[in-house]
């Protein structure tokens, strides 16, 4: 099983949203893709409400059968398309990628 683990900083506004918005978007749109990518067995995306200069806004915590299955994610179309929006609503990431 692989872990993949993404912390994301949002920007204050994009695609004329605000970041609560925006991080709202993000986690329908990364959530609607279990069952729809081979390999992807769990995905979770949380909010954070701390608020903290050190916290991430948005965090992805998602799990693959193989370390494939995660290679065939990063480039599966409905992944792409949501590497797009969260590109523009961001100012920083950080990833973790690890097997359990």
């Amino acid at each position: 099983m692989i872990k993949h683990i993404v912390l994301w900083k949002l920007k204050d506004k994009a695609h004329g949203k605000t970041k609560l918005e925006n991080a709202q978007a993000i986690k329908q749109m990364l959530e609607g893709l279990l069952g729809k990518i081979p390999g992807l067995v769990k995905i979770e995306v949380g909010i954070d409400f701390s608020g903290t200069d050190q916290s991430a806004d948005v965090i992805l915590n998602s799990e693959f059968s193989s370390r494939e299955a995660l290679e065939d994610y990063q480039t599966h179309p409905l992944h792409e398309a949501s590497k797009i929006y969260i590109m523009e609503a961001r100012c920083e990431r950080r990833i973790a990628d690890y097997e359990v």
